[in-house]
C-alpha cells in the first residue's frame, strides 16, 4: 500500500480546511503548531521532515487540542529536546500516551506501521516496552468511549481511502459526514 504525503496531507486539508481553517504542512526538522495570523488565515499543524509517521503525530496532538489550545503556537505546551532527566522523561510520557494512541488508531486506518517514540536519547533508562502497553491501552479506551470528534473524522476519512478504496474526495465526504452526525444534537427520548 502506497502512503504518500500528498494524500495524507489532501485528506487533513480537504476536512479540516473548510471545517477547522487548518492545514497539514511538511516542515523541517521540528514539528510546529502555529495558530492562524495577520500574515496567514489558516492554522497550521507542521510535522517534520516529510515522514508519514510525523504527519500522524502531530495531526493526533491537533485532534486532542481544545479550542482554547488551538489558538496557541504550539498548544502552549513545553517540549525538553533529547537527554531529559528520568522526571522528565515521565512528564513527557504522561502527555504522550493520548497523542500516541490516536496515532497509533490513525496508523491501524491506513495501514501504516506504528511504532510508539519515548523521543529521548539521553541517559535515562526508558522503559519502551511499557510505555507501549499504556499507548495500546489507551488505544483500546479510544474505541471502547470513543474518539474525541475530530479524530474519529479523520480516521473515517483515512478508513475510507486506504482501507474501502474511496477516492480522496469520497473520502473527505465520508469524514464531513462524520462531524456533520457528531455535531448533530442527540434525539429526544420518545
Amino acid at each position: 500500500m502506497s502512503h504518500r504525503l500528498e494524500d495524507v496531507i489532501a485528506l487533513f486539508d480537504g476536512l479540516f480546511v473548510p471545517t477547522f481553517r487548518t492545514r497539514l504542512v511538511r516542515g523541517g526538522d521540528e514539528p510546529l503548531y502555529l495558530p492562524a495570523d495577520a500574515q496567514t488565515p489558516w492554522h497550521r499543524v507542521i510535522f517534520a521532515r516529510g515522514f508519514y509517521a510525523s504527519a500522524l503525530h502531530e495531526i493526533s496532538h491537533w485532534c486532542i487540542a481544545g479550542e482554547r489550545r488551538r489558538e496557541l503556537e504550539d498548544y502552549g505546551y513545553w517540549y525538553l529536546p533529547d537527554g531529559r532527566d528520568a522526571e522528565q522523561q515521565r512528564d513527557f510520557e504522561a502527555v504522550e500516551v493520548a497523542p500516541q494512541a490516536l496515532e497509533r488508531l490513525f496508523a491501524a486506518a491506513c495501514g501504516h506501521r506504528f511504532q510508539v517514540s519515548v523521543d529521548n536519547l539521553g541517559e535515562v533508562e526508558v522503559d519502551r516496552e511499557g510505555f507501549a502497553e499504556r499507548v495500546a491501552a489507551r488505544a483500546v479506551r479510544y474505541e471502547r468511549e470513543g474518539l474525541p470528534v475530530r479524530a474519529e473524522a479523520f480516521r473515517s476519512t483515512l478508513t475510507a481511502f486506504y482501507r474501502q478504496g474511496a477516492s480522496l474526495e469520497a473520502a473527505v465526504a465520508a469524514g464531513l459526514a462524520c462531524l456533520e452526525r457528531r455535531k448533530a444534537p442527540a434525539a429526544e427520548p420518545a
